[in-house]
């Protein structure tokens, strides 16, 4: 009897070749789907933080938070540009206190932080049409003012952000003159 068990518990080289095809097909199903499923990923949590940084704003402006130096600043804003010479590719944005009031992004006159996108995403564009924008929040309400690259004043603001690799899956945020914002 020991001699019958002995001989039936290992597998055999057929049965473990079966094993070992249906894990490699299994694998190449899966690789594609995971890197895709990847980038979608990617684009979703760069839109959740592109909100979030212009809500930021918005509760820094209603909070009237002091600078660093202790001055209080006319508002905050975050400012987005297509031809920037900090964001080559088209994959940052600036949260800027606007010191002088203009209720625009001032590279020289503001303080402000680069935050950028993940690096399969860029901003693809705007709607209106401009090749920059600045969403400025004015305490206490705050007073929403959105101004294209002429200067401007628009009641709403469509951001696109896209995937470089494939450029049809988009994320679309939007800003309104009553202070919404949010991603569809």
């Amino acid at each position: 009897m020991f001699k019958f068990l002995n001989k039936n518990r290992g597998f055999t080289i057929v049965e473990f070749l079966i094993v070992i095809s249906i894990i490699g097909i299994l694998s190449v199903i899966t690789f594609p789907n995971y890197r895709s499923s990847q980038q979608r990923l990617a684009l979703q949590r760069s839109a959740s933080k592109l909100t979030q940084d212009i809500r930021r704003s918005q509760e820094m402006a209603m909070s009237m938070k002091e600078l660093s130096t202790g001055d209080l600043p006319e508002g905050y804003g975050t400012y987005i540009n297509k031809s920037d010479s900090d964001c080559p590719n088209d994959d940052c944005y600036h949260i800027y206190a606007d010191i002088d009031g203009d209720e625009r992004y001032d590279p020289g006159e503001e303080q402000g932080e680069a935050i950028f996108l993940e690096k399969e995403v860029y901003i693809k564009n705007f709607v209106p049409s401009s090749n920059n924008f600045s969403i400025n929040f004015k305490p206490p309400d705050p007073t929403v003012k959105m101004k294209n690259q002429a200067g401007d004043d628009k009641d709403t603001v469509t951001i696109t952000i896209a995937l470089k690799t494939d450029l049809s899956k988009t994320k679309t945020i939007k800003v309104n003159k009553a202070g919404l914002i949010y991603v569809e």
